[in-house]
Parts: structure tokens; C-alpha cells; sequence
């Protein structure tokens, strides 16, 4: 199964695929010259596919715990302060994404989307320090009565030239959901309130809808 950002980018690479393995047969008479052209570009497609991929986790819902929105390795648990929207002392986790990881982000919690933006921005590598507050991102705010207002921010890597994110105020949310995909390696930051109990260790494997970051 794959997600529907990559529609249109696995459309054209399985037709230009199809398309030089046709003619490499017809123009290439060397033999292992053909063969690896043909090789290469069956590479370049899987590897397409292999990041697009949007593997099948429904959950049930449970408001008494935070889900990791996103498949990769816990990198950050420190207590920080938060200029944007709380304005204070947040406990933040961040999870960063490698090129090989499942790039969906789904909502970590059911809830009410209070806040979101989009900030345009640098490309610095997802681990920079600044890149929390320096990269192209996005910013959502949800609020369930569990745990009350909860962010996570979706950042750009060095390679991401593009986040999509499909949280709008006012809405109501479902955890598990979509709730956008960054493309080509990136980090998510979750920030709560302090004293809230976390799930997860650093350099920890979070797997998105599995993994739990944080109860109640």
C-alpha cells in the first residue's frame, strides 16, 4: 500500500522505467551494458516505492496514551522552553526519520486541532539543534482532556523540500489518522506539558501507531 503523496511521483517513475527498459533493449547492443542500465532503473523504482509505502496500522483510539506519529528513532527527551505557542517550559521528544523509514505522520492523539502552521524555511540536517526552529516546518497544536494541549512539529531535513500536513484549526482529529507525510528524511517534535509520564528511552525504535511515547 502506498500513500497517495506519491501518486504521481510513482506514476511517472514506473512509466519512465517501463520506458528505458523497452529501449535499452533496442539501442544498447552490448549485452552487460543493457543489462545494467536495466538493473539500475529497476533499483530506482523500488526505491521510490520503498519510500512511499504506507503500511496498513489501524488502532483503536485510546486517549490515555500518545502514540509515535512517525516510524524512526527517538533522538531528544529534555525539558526546553517553547518560544512559538506556549510561550513556556514544554518536555520535549523528537523523533528523527531517516530516508529508509515510513514517512507518514498520523495523529499521535484524538483531539481538537487548536493551532496550525506552516513556516517556510532552511535545509539543515534534521539532528542540527536550530533545526527546530530554523528549517522549513509546521506546527499543530491538539487538546484532549487527558493530557490538554499537546504540539507536534513536523521539520524539513537536508533532503525534505516538502511537508504536507493535513491538520486544520477547528477540527476534530482521530488518533492513528493521516495527518500529512514529510518526503526524503526528517524529524517530528512532540512537546508536553512537564510532569507528563514518557513511554520511551533514548535511541529507542518508534514505530508510527505502535510505539507509545506517552500515558497517562
Amino acid at each position: 500500500m502506498f500513500h497517495k503523496e506519491g501518486g504521481k511521483i510513482i506514476l511517472i517513475s514506473t512509466s519512465l522505467t517501463i520506458l528505458i527498459l523497452l529501449i535499452s533493449r533496442q539501442l544498447i547492443s552490448i549485452k552487460w551494458i543493457e543489462m545494467s542500465v536495466q538493473i539500475a532503473t529497476v533499483l530506482l523504482l523500488i526505491i521510490v516505492l520503498q519510500f512511499f509505502r504506507n503500511p496498513n496500522r489501524t488502532i483503536v483510539p485510546n486517549s490515555n496514551t500518545i502514540v509515535a506519529p512517525v516510524d524512526g528513532k527517538v533522538v531528544v527527551i529534555e525539558e526546553v522552553f517553547e518560544p512559538e505557542y506556549f510561550k513556556d517550559k514544554r518536555l520535549q521528544v523528537s523523533i528523527f526519520m531517516s530516508p529508509i523509514n515510513v514517512h507518514v505522520t498520523r495523529y499521535a492523539m484524538s483531539g481538537k486541532v487548536k493551532y496550525s502552521k506552516y513556516h517556510p524555511g532552511k535545509y539543515l540536517v534534521a539532528w542540527h539543534p536550530k533545526a527546530s526552529t530554523e528549517n522549513e516546518r509546521t506546527t499543530i497544536v491538539l487538546e484532549n482532556k487527558e493530557f490538554g494541549e499537546v504540539m507536534y512539529r513536523q521539520i524539513a531535513g537536508a533532503l525534505a523540500k516538502r511537508i504536507v500536513n493535513y491538520a486544520e484549526e477547528g477540527t476534530q482529529v482521530v488518533q492513528g489518522d493521516d495527518a500529512g507525510f514529510i518526503k526524503f528524511g526528517s524529524r517530528v517534535d512532540l512537546y508536553f506539558p512537564l510532569g507528563t509520564k514518557i513511554n520511551v528511552e533514548l535511541n529507542q525504535k518508534a514505530i508510527g501507531n505502535k510505539t507509545i511515547v506517552a500515558s497517562v
